[in-house]
């Protein structure tokens, strides 16, 4: 073909020069006769032919150049056409504010058991499960027989303890009376001794009988003072046992609702082990979540949260997260936060399962890849780059949150990269491939997932 081009070319120089001497010798022959001119017939003779050369040229020059331009852009669509086509994603950085959902089970926000603390029968009962009651309110009569006894029997026993404490101030009235007697009674032969009246040995008995009623009066002081301990302690027994009666009319502790009742008319209960009834009280509930280790930084208290019941479609519940445990499980590397929620209408119960929303905020977003991206192989996660050469590399990941269809990807790719979805045998590292964009899907929402 480039041997026709420069025969074409050739050619038309040829031309040209046979076109200039034409022209000079006609110039020189009109010399001759003054200012003739070519005539009209040469001068068509002339352009047909520069246009047949010209034509000439263009088919056996441009055409051919033009079919080989074709011919090679049909070459290399074929080859790229013949490229095993991949469908590729890119990775997407998330959003920096994210809702993160966790699982809870709902709970009272106080709940307590009611036992007896009078033994006897129960006569009546004035609640039932189900039954909502005030603080105070009474729910159930217990007979005590055997306490009622023991009350009279106290009562005798603080009278008995007075009427001794009462016979010990006698008794030391009466000592302090003799106590007297032998004072003066001593003083008197002190007196006659020192006249020379009585002899010694008389005067040392009564002085001696005045120290032993001295001696009496201060024993008949700690009986009084014994009489009266033995009073405050059957004063004391007797206060125990009067306020074991008021036992015998079970209260509920606050207002709230009974859960479980225990027992029915006749039962016998023992004090202090057997459970009458259990009362919570659901005004308020609350929920534990346990919190994964990459986002303990975004939940405080205060901040707030969304309850939603899966049998409950459409209805969410507004609530708080107001308190955290400030340390991580070593188990399960999570924090547990509290959440509580009121609940005017009764809608929500105890034991309920639950999803808790919180809208976190991340400072650094992780990267998120289709979960169908992931490659795993003997040496850990894996995903399949197409690079700027269309060629495949198999990139090592340190994988976060695994959501399911998405999963998030901490450190081994940059955002704006194009991965391989779903990877088949033809993507090996190294190969050249046809990358098809896939079709965008929304981001998934946060939940809480397996790492």
């Amino acid at each position: 073909m480039e041997g026709s081009e420069a025969q074409l070319r050739a050619e038309i120089a040829d031309l040209r020069r046979q076109l200039e001497e034409q022209q000079r010798l006609l110039a020189h022959a009109g010399g001759g006769r003054g200012s003739a001119k070519p005539s009209s017939p040469t001068l068509a003779t002339l352009a047909v032919v520069a246009a047949l050369l010209v034509i000439a040229a263009f088919l056996t020059g441009y055409v051919p150049y033009r079919r080989r331009e074709s011919l090679l852009v049909a070459e290399a669509k074929a080859q790229r056409e013949s490229l095993p086509a991949v469908t590729v994603v890119p990775v997407r950085q998330s959003a920096a504010l994210a809702e993160l959902v966790l699982p809870g089970n709902i709970q009272a926000i106080t709940e307590a058991p009611v036992l007896a603390r009078a033994e006897g029968y129960i006569r009546k009962r004035y609640a039932d499960i189900g039954d909502r009651v005030k603080a105070g309110q009474i729910v159930a009569d217990i007979e005590a027989p055997e306490l009622d006894q023991q009350v009279r029997q106290a009562k005798a026993t603080v009278e008995q303890t007075r009427s001794a404490q009462e016979q010990a101030m006698a008794n030391y009235r009466q000592g302090k009376t003799n106590e007297e007697l032998a004072r003066v009674t001593a003083q008197r032969w002190a007196n006659l001794l020192k006249k020379g009246v009585v002899s010694r040995q008389e005067n040392d008995t009564y002085q001696a009988q005045y120290q032993a009623q001295v001696a009496n009066s201060e024993a008949l002081e700690k009986a009084i003072a014994a009489a009266r301990s033995n009073v405050a302690a059957a004063e004391a027994n007797l206060a125990r046992l009067t306020e074991l009666q008021g036992y015998k009319q079970v209260r509920a502790p606050f207002a709230g609702v009974i859960t479980l009742r225990n027992v029915d008319v006749g039962t016998l209960v023992t004090a202090g082990t057997t459970l009458l009834f259990r009362i919570a009280q659901t005004d308020v509930l609350r929920t534990y979540v346990n919190v994964p280790q990459g986002d303990t930084e975004a939940v405080r208290a205060g901040m707030a949260a969304q309850v939603t019941i899966p049998d409950l479609p459409g209805r969410k519940f507004p609530g708080t997260v107001t308190r955290t445990s400030n340390a991580l499980d070593p188990a399960s590397r999570t924090l547990l936060a509290e959440v509580q929620v009121p609940n005017p209408s009764g809608a929500l119960l105890p034991g309920m399962y639950a999803q808790v929303d919180l809208n976190i905020k991340r400072s650094t977003p992780p990267l998120l890849i289709p979960g169908d991206a992931l490659v795993v192989r003997s040496d850990g996660p894996q995903a399949a780059v197409v690079e700027s050469d269309q060629r495949i590399h198999y990139q090592r990941l340190v994988l976060g949150r695994d959501y399911g269809d998405r999963i998030e990807v901490i450190s081994g790719l940059a955002a704006g990269q194009s991965v391989v979805a779903n990877p088949s045998d033809v993507v090996r590292e190294g190969a050249r491939v046809r990358p098809v964009p896939a079709a965008e899907r929304p981001a998934p929402k946060a939940a809480g997932g397996a790492r």
